[in-house]
C-alpha cells in the first residue's frame, strides 16, 4: 500500500499544471489539499502515539511504585 501512496504522491507533484483545464486544476488543487491534510493527520497520529507511550510509562511506574 505504501508503494501505491508514494506513486500517487509522485504523480500529483509531476503533473504539468499548464496543460490542465480549469476543472482539472481544481481537482488537482483538491487532491493536493487532501494530501496535505493526510500528512498533518499522520503527524498528529505520531504525536498521539508518543503521548500514549509516555502515559503508559507513567502508569507502569505508578503501579510499580504502588506495589512497593
Amino acid at each position: 500500500m505504501a508503494d501505491t501512496i508514494t506513486e500517487t504522491v509522485d504523480l500529483l507533484y509531476t503533473i504539468d499544471q499548464e496543460n490542465l483545464t480549469r476543472d482539472q486544476q481544481i481537482a488537482l488543487g483538491a487532491a493536493l489539499a487532501q494530501l496535505a491534510q493526510a500528512e498533518r493527520l499522520d503527524q498528529i497520529n505520531e504525536r498521539l502515539r508518543a503521548i500514549h507511550q509516555v502515559l503508559n510509562a507513567w502508569v507502569l511506574r505508578a503501579t510499580v511504585d504502588g506495589a512497593r
